[in-house]
């Protein structure tokens, strides 16, 4: 067998990151049914994580939800105790929806508790050059795909 072009690796490596996305999908699919918590919303709670406290309209433009949509996930995300809802002090109208992080944390962790420690021992097997380009790639990838949903959100 010869040598593979790099066409053909790039279709190779193109279809791994297919199945590393599909994978990604199951497992979190996954913790939050263990969580009691849709796909959907778990995957909207890890946003609000990450980006900290907004309100609603602010969350359905970050992630393309509509308005009411992203009000319906503060009310069953406030139902588990995983958010809550403060108005905002200088315009009362204004609600914001804040995680909580501390009861997120302590569901979230026992079910991640293996996998963080894998992942570990899995870059402890990389060069630091090897990690840097992992790096580049997840970082540039991850932008192409906010700018791709920001376009596609906007049509």
């Amino acid at each position: 067998m010869g040598k593979k072009t790099k066409d053909q690796e790039i279709l190779d490596f193109r279809d791994l990151s297919r199945q590393y996305s599909e994978a990604s999908i199951v497992m979190h699919d996954a913790i939050a049914r263990k969580m009691g918590l849709s796909a959907t919303d778990q995957r909207y709670l890890g946003i609000l994580l990450d980006k900290g406290q907004m309100t609603a309209g602010e969350l359905s433009k970050l992630t393309g939800l509509t308005t009411g949509a992203a009000t319906g996930l503060a009310d069953r995300l406030e139902k588990k105790k995983l958010a809550k809802r403060q108005f905002d002090k200088s315009d009362r109208r204004k609600v914001i929806i804040v995680p909580n992080e501390d009861i997120t944390k302590k569901r979230l962790t026992p079910l991640l508790e293996g996998l963080n420690r894998k992942i570990i021992e899995l870059l402890n097997g990389y060069s630091e050059s090897e990690i840097k380009a992992l790096q580049k790639y997840f970082i540039s990838v991850t932008n192409l795909m906010k700018e791709t949903a920001e376009e596609l959100n906007s049509e």
